[in-house]
């Protein structure tokens, strides 16, 4: 029924979730379907699935095994280093995760948008025109994309240039969009999205909640501020080549207080984010109004940093951010927390999260996984699925942007409670 007058369950949520792991794409995927669907309630059909299959399976072979269990129902989400649920974490490359929505919840509109290849601003203005005349103002819109233009060596389509063009579809309508980039590994040699229909590249699809569901979501990512702030003098794209005047490498060795070799420049991405704060830059450090982007790149005989985006440009300022394992861990906890007591006596039906890949224990180091903690201080009644994506989106400072080195959780629940 899709009507903001459906009423909410009496308790706990009427969504199904399965999991499995394995080689062969099709047994995995055919059994985490079956999982799902059993968890349903009896008589409640279901309408329509949200999957991530881990980036050593076929795509297509997974998203037919879980129609040939599911039935002709929209199924999205796509290609993921791993996933998340409540019962485990993975990043084997194997596992499958799926979450099914019944008929009970309404229908979603579901707009999938081809062409990213041919320039992510296009296809995200086509997109965004499409939601404006499909969605109400307000409405909770779930992204996923495809990230992974090409490769060896990988070429990305730029999430941030698809989200402008998003909003510049929506013209002005307010929506409170989340999302997330799907990639196959952590090299990003691959990618895929399910866009309702099948396996597919090169687009991205917009998931359009029924009127009866809406979201809440936090951003948490634990970078805190290593430098003063710094204007961007010259970059071009993804690559910053000066800092206030001088090369970025440069600012950054300062910064670090050593000189960056090559070792040094491979594991940056580990260390040390640029970050943009929006909003009053003198007001007291909060983590959610700080966009990160990853340092992927150093290059001493040109003095270049290169980014993970390409939103970065000249002109802007910008501060280097620290990050280690127990601020990102402290940031789940406090960000966790304070979620789950705003959506106190809310009817929550499922708990999305979109994990940077580098968050993983596989990536990070950390002793123990960011995204088991976050389960365990999610409400027990509430069903999580997650994956570990290339790239995070949530609303930040009035509109959403991608963001990277994040963890964004979102909780679907009930318009009226």
């Amino acid at each position: 029924m899709d009507s903001i007058d459906a009423a909410p369950p009496a308790a706990g949520s009427p969504v199904g979730l399965g999991q499995g792991i394995g080689p062969d794409s099709a047994v995995v995927c055919r059994e985490a379907a079956c999982q799902a669907l059993v968890g349903l309630a009896p008589g409640d059909p279901p309408a329509w699935a949200v999957a991530f299959s881990g980036g050593r399976h076929d795509g297509p072979r997974a998203f037919a095994a879980m129609r040939d269990v599911l039935g002709d129902i929209p199924l999205v989400g796509g290609a993921a280093v791993g996933t998340i649920t409540r019962h485990a974490v993975g990043y084997s490359g194997f596992e499958c995760a799926v979450a099914v929505f019944p008929a009970s919840l309404g229908a979603p509109a579901i707009l999938a948008e081809a062409g990213l290849d041919d320039g992510e601003a296009a296809a995200g203005e086509r997109l965004g025109r499409r939601i404006r005349e499909a969605a109400r103002p307000g409405a909770a819109v779930i992204l996923f994309y495809d990230s992974v233009r090409s490769g060896p060596p990988p070429v990305l389509h730029a999430g941030s240039r698809l989200v402008e063009g998003i909003y510049a579809g929506l013209d002005g309508m307010a929506i409170h969009l989340v999302g997330g980039g799907t990639i196959a590994d952590v090299q990003l040699t691959a990618s895929y999205v399910f866009d309702g229909q099948g396996s597919t590249r090169h687009a991205a699809v917009a998931v359009i909640l029924p009127p009866a569901l809406t979201a809440d979501t936090v951003i948490l990512h634990g970078c805190v501020p290593a430098s003063s702030f710094m204007e961007i003098t010259r970059a071009e794209g993804a690559v910053v080549y000066e800092l206030d005047g001088r090369p970025a490498i440069e600012a950054l060795e300062t910064m670090l207080g050593m000189p960056i070799d090559d070792k040094r420049a491979r594991d940056l991405s580990l260390r040390v984010t640029l970050g943009e704060k929006h909003g009053d830059p003198f007001a007291p450090y909060d983590e959610s109004a700080y966009v990160n982007r990853l340092i992927v790149a150093a290059d001493a005989k040109s003095g270049a940093l290169t980014l993970f985006e390409a939103d970065f440009r000249t002109g802007a300022r910008v501060q280097f951010m620290a990050r280690d394992n127990d601020m990102m861990l402290a940031s789940v906890k406090r960000g966790t927390k304070a979620l789950m007591e705003r959506l106190a006596g809310k009817s929550c039906v499922l708990g999305l999260y979109f994990d940077c890949a580098g968050r993983s224990g596989l990536v990070s180091g950390s002793s123990s996984e960011e995204a088991q903690d976050m389960v365990r201080l999610c409400r027990s009644d509430m069903p999580v699925l997650g994956f570990f994506s290339g790239v995070e989106i949530a609303p930040l400072m009035g509109r959403s942007r991608p963001l990277d080195w994040t963890g964004v959780l979102t909780v679907v629940h009930w318009t009226q409670g």
